[in-house]
Order: structure tokens, then sequence, then C-alpha cells
């Protein structure tokens, strides 16, 4: 579990939700942009599960920290940190895939260098 800071508040969530939700934030503000979305949180009692609205991107800083849960079980908030990580601003992974790669091994394309082989 984490808890995220956010505008001098502090609410808890899932690690997986935290990860989205940082790794979005940044994407967001990268291109500029600044976005609502809706995240899972538990309450401060740890007994009732709800959600919070936040504005991420540029001017919005999250802070996600470590928090130590006193509890044998912890919300399953999975289908929520799926959906932020579905947002078209989400950075996805590049797969190249065969054709890419032949593609640039044709052309010369040196990984190591990231970019041509100059010899």
């Amino acid at each position: 579990m984490r808890t995220i800071t956010y505008a001098g508040e502090t609410v808890t969530t899932t690690d997986d939700v935290a990860e989205a939700l940082v790794k979005l934030t940044a994407a967001v503000a990268k291109n500029g942009r600044a976005e609502a979305v809706r995240i899972p949180i538990v309450t401060e009692d740890h007994d009732h599960v709800g959600t919070a609205d936040l504005v991420i991107g540029v001017g919005n800083d999250v802070l996600s920290l470590p928090l130590d849960w006193d509890r044998d079980e912890q919300p399953d908030f999975s289908q929520q940190a799926d959906e932020l990580r579905t947002h078209p601003s989400y950075p996805q992974p590049i797969t190249g895939g065969p054709l890419l790669d032949e593609e640039m091994q044709a052309t010369g394309w040196d990984f190591e260098l990231d970019g041509f082989d100059r010899s």
C-alpha cells in the first residue's frame, strides 16, 4: 500500500494504482497538459473504499510513499490501475517485432549507439 500526497492532502491506495498514477502524471505533464482522473482509495480508518478526483499533469505534483499496512488483506484495485494504464497519454513500451527489427538491421541501425552505425 502507498500514500499519495496531493495538494496538501494524503490518501491511501494500492501499489499498482500509485505506480500507474505517477507514470500517467509525468506523461501528461510531458505533453504540457493537465487532466482530471479518478483513483480508488481506502479511507483513513482503513475500513471503507472510496474514490479521489485529482487533476494531474503540468503544475500538479503527486508524491507516492510506502505505507505500513496493518491489515491482513489489501483491497483489489487492479482493474482501476489497468484503466489508468489505458489512458491515451500513459507511456506504452515500444516493441519492434520482426518487421521493424529487420528494417533497422537493413539500414545499419545500431541499438547500442542509439542510432546509425558510422562505420
